[in-house]
Parts: C-alpha cells; structure tokens; sequence
C-alpha cells in the first residue's frame, strides 16, 4: 500500500485508502506523477508526489 503524511493528523506513513495516480501540472507545460486517496483516520485527502518515470 501508499504511504503519505496526514497534515490533520499529522501523522508520519499514514497509509492511504482508495488509492490513485493522478498526473498533476509542472513547470513548462510537463507532467508529473502524485498519488491522491484519504486518510482512514480522520477521513481527510492525502496527496504524495512521486519521482518522475524514467
């Protein structure tokens, strides 16, 4: 599973329920690559940026 950093809880490796790649808009017109779901905790939406594909 993802792991992310929950800003309300402010928890460390909060795991992420219903996780999803999203593309989100770069510098230059590139796309990057962020992966999006929700806290089980506190229900709030979670958001982690991941390395570029190479």
């Amino acid at each position: 599973m993802t792991t992310a950093y929950c800003v309300k809880c402010k928890k460390k490796d909060q795991e992420m329920q219903d996780p999803k790649e999203v593309e989100m808009k770069k510098k230059g017109g590139k796309v990057g690559r962020a992966m999006t779901g929700t806290c089980p905790a506190c229900g709030t939406k979670m958001f982690r940026i991941l390395p570029s594909a190479k």
